[in-house]
């Protein structure tokens, strides 16, 4: 189903590094608005919150690709995830490194994606994905 969608992602951890879980929702745009159309949301044992953060990311991605979007907008309210992808900041921790790296290979096979830092008001249901997993 070509067409546009939104994903919006977030990682969670307790403790840094600590329990951590991710969430991510996917959209499709249409004229009456967004529409759900897929959800993540799982433990992935312990580790960062910036881990947590592209790993929900990637999870995202892979799920958005089976939807063929023409353009993909990911939304996340961490600003260090969409500076580094933007290119703005670079990513120094070796965690992280393979992690952008999955990240920019995934982006690479979408026709268009647009990346936007939104505020955590913004990101409610990914969140709230992302603790459930936790509270499981």
């Amino acid at each position: 189903m070509a067409g546009t969608y939104v994903l919006y992602t977030d990682g969670a951890s307790r403790g840094n590094p600590g329990r951590a879980a991710i969430g991510a929702a996917l959209y499709r745009v249409t004229d009456e608005g967004l529409h759900p159309v897929a959800e993540v949301s799982r433990d992935i044992g312990v580790t960062t919150n910036n881990v947590a953060e592209y790993q929900a990311v990637i999870e995202g991605l892979e799920t958005a690709e089976r939807f063929h979007p023409d353009l993909l907008v990911l939304r996340a309210d961490s600003q260090l995830l969409i500076r580094q992808l933007e290119g703005s900041y670079r990513v120094k921790s070796p965690n992280l490194k393979p992690l952008y790296e999955r990240v920019r290979e995934l982006i690479a096979r979408f026709p268009e994606v647009r990346l936007e830092h939104v505020p955590r008001a913004e990101n409610e249901v990914a969140d709230a994905l992302a603790n459930a997993a936790l509270d499981a």
